[in-house]
């Protein structure tokens, strides 16, 4: 009996932990993330692939993008290319060299319309704010892990060598079951090559490596040195308390063409900060409510936010007039108070910097005085300038400052980061000013470019057709007041006349460029400026850059000249003392009856053929290849004047046939 309630135990034992290992087994099998591709639905996978076995024998920096999943978005159309569809990705830097890769950043070269939504652990280096459209592309830094160590620095840790960024976002015209990659990606560190990334349906991956013939700062330091750019802003902490801290800005102009003019410079606060006082600028809001009902009224209960200067995330700031230069509250420091005017170095070197300061204050968790962030996502514009494109703040070395007392030593920063922004190349339809061409050897004038600064109204015009030819006094008068003489010069002249006409070209200023003479040992052009707008520039200038004729040049005789033949070729012309004022509009001596009546500035420039060989003016190569006024590229006409030579568009065949054919009844009359 004994024996038998034993094996009665025994068995009853052996079936429950059977159960319990059978019910562990499916509940694994249960718990599996569901790999089912659900494209014909609208979903795919929300699984990343694996690493790829590339990344254990990478000696460098290891690249990886891997598509998650997307979904149909509203609305749902038929057309193909109009549907979106919500998208989400992750992109994967891991720094797997010997050398820690300081200030990350990565180029993932989108191709499908993407819009991106958001990017955690990373901010778009061109300032946008999300959703941003990046269907030609993005680069992307790191923030707050900017910097990834070595793996030999920390025993391998993960967290410290390598950082993920989840994408989300829509892209258009992708249907399942095709996958919506992009075309490539890279790092875009200094020092580093990266070959074409090898792709498959879902993911794609690279090792970047360090490029031998990149000459390294042979010194080791702990943070990077200063990078080179049109415009330098420097964020410099020069004293930390518990909860606030002493911020300088410095923008130092970099660009011997740069220049900014009421500058706007914004950026966006990502912890919670808010700016108390400033001091050689001002922001354009002053409200505390945002303070009142955020993180900062609750921390600082008994704080009176009325006098707060700023409490907005992304706050906008300005440089303060001329008169507040020796206020002792709001300026009175270096560099202050030029009513936003940063001018380039070839005009004046002591007035290319702007700086002013401003009183910082924290939240929790960010107390400490040690706890310094630089805000993030910068952005500067002026009112008729060259566009500016802003990277995110790099940590650098601490900026050096003279001792205040007056001794031979240098204060160091507690701690500085440096924003470096770069011109970027006006887009067709949104230059800010144009460029007219005439010459002596053709009557019309090519005006500028249709929409060459933008149509804001096409109701009742053409945006994309063909400026019209104008007769040279047309220049002299408003667009809205052109349309007449430009018919009467199309009827003149035989040529079409749009309907509906072609829209203007909607630029604060134009320059005209005419070929005023031609003979054989030289040649002279003459520049006009006109000032569409009701304020006058101040200081202004204006380049032009010459292929063919820049070693011609002799002389302007109504403005200063500089040659600047590092800088491609180009000329520089500015007023003279008691002329660098370009006026505004102005009314017309009867206004019921007469236009408004440009600003305007002009002088004759003289070229030499002796240094230009071969130069052929009538051919076009007299006029410039690029302009600039005031930093900003103009809009350029597509084509030049035709001389007379160049003018008879008659196929010369049948006139030569026709002559030899008289000739011939002629002589046969004769016989």
């Amino acid at each position: 009996m004994m024996e038998m309630a034993l094996k009665r135990a025994l068995f009853f034992v052996f079936f429950l932990v059977f159960n319990v290992l059978v019910i562990q087994a499916q509940d694994y099998v249960f718990d599996k993330p569901d790999k089912t591709d659900k494209t014909a639905g609208g979903t795919d996978t929300d699984t990343p692939a694996a690493p790829p076995p590339a990344q254990d024998n990478c000696n460098g920096v290891f690249l990886s993008y891997s598509f998650i999943s997307r979904e149909k978005e509203f609305p749902h159309v038929k057309n193909v290319t109009a549907q979106s569809w919500a998208f989400k990705s992750i992109a994967s830097i891991l720094n797997a060299g010997t050398e820690e890769l300081k200030a990350w950043k990565i180029f993932i070269g989108f191709q499908h319309k993407e819009i991106l939504v958001s990017a955690s652990g990373a901010v778009n280096m061109n300032g946008d704010d999300f959703p941003a459209p990046v269907g030609n592309g993005t680069y992307l830094s790191g923030y707050p892990q900017s910097d990834l160590k070595t793996s030999i620095e920390t025993a391998g840790d993960l967290s410290q060598i390598q950082v993920e960024i989840e994408l989300m976002g829509t892209q258009f015209g992708v249907k399942p079951p095709a996958v919506p990659m992009p075309k490539t990606i890279r790092l875009e560190n200094d020092g580093y090559k990266c070959p074409a990334p090898t792709k498959h349906k879902t993911s794609m991956y690279v090792c970047c490596k360090k490029n031998p013939k990149f000459k390294a700062n042979s010194t080791r330091v702990k943070f990077l040195p200063k990078q080179n750019g049109d415009l330098s802003l420097m964020y410099d902490v020069l004293q930390a308390f518990e909860g606030n801290y002493l911020a300088q800005v410095t923008i130092d102009n970099l660009n011997p063409l740069g220049r900014l003019d009421h500058w706007n410079l914004t950026w966006e606060w990502m912890r919670g900060e808010f700016i108390y006082s400033t001091r050689g600028a001002y922001t354009h809001l002053k409200d505390s409510s945002e303070c009142l009902y955020g993180p900062s009224g609750t921390y600082y209960k008994d704080f009176d936010f009325t006098t707060v200067q700023n409490c907005q995330k992304k706050p906008t700031i300005s440089d303060l007039p001329a008169e507040k230069a020796k206020d002792e509250k709001l300026g009175n420091i270096p560099f202050c108070c030029r009513n936003g005017t940063i001018l380039p170095t070839t005009m004046d070197e002591s007035k290319s910097r702007s700086i002013f300061q401003l009183q910082v204050y924290k939240v929790p968790p960010d107390i400490n005085r040690t706890a310094l962030n630089p805000p993030q996502r910068w952005k500067i514009d002026g009112v008729l300038n060259p566009q500016y494109q802003c990277g995110a703040p790099i940590r650098v070395s601490p900026t050096e400052f003279p001792d205040p007392n007056g001794l031979q030593a240098v204060t160091l920063a507690i701690a500085s980061w440096q924003v470096v922004c770069n011109i970027t190349k006006p887009k067709i339809k949104s230059s800010r000013c144009c460029v007219s061409f005439s010459a002596f050897y053709n009557d019309s004038v090519i005006p500028c470019n249709t929409c060459a600064c933008g149509c804001p109204n096409v109701d009742r015009c053409n945006p994309n057709a063909q400026a019209m030819l104008l007769p040279p006094e047309a220049l002299l008068v408003p667009f809205i007041n052109r349309e007449k003489k430009a018919k009467a010069w199309a009827s003149q002249k035989h040529n079409k006349i749009p309907n509906p006409l072609p829209c203007g070209d909607n630029c604060g200023v134009s320059i005209n460029w005419h070929i005023n003479s031609d003979y054989k040992k030289g040649w002279s052009a003459r520049i006009t400026l006109f000032n569409w707008l009701d304020f006058a520039f101040e200081d202004w200038f204006t380049a032009v850059q010459m292929r063919k004729a820049f070693h011609g040049y002799e002389n302007i005789y109504s403005f200063n000249g500089t040659k600047l033949p590092q800088i491609n070729n180009t000329i520089f012309f500015q007023g003279l003392q008691g002329l660098t004022f370009l006026m505004g509009e102005t009314n017309g001596t009867n206004p019921n009856t007469d236009p408004r009546v440009p600003g305007k500035q002009q002088s004759v420039i003289s070229f030499t053929k002796r240094h230009t060989p071969g130069i052929n003016i009538v051919k076009g190569d007299g006029f410039p290849s690029k302009v600039y006024f005031n930093g900003e590229e103009c809009s350029l006409p597509t084509h030049f004047p035709i001389g007379a030579g160049h003018r008879s568009h008659i196929n010369l065949l049948p006139v030569v046939v026709v002559t030899i054919m008289t000739f011939v009844l002629m002589m046969d009359q004769f016989h």
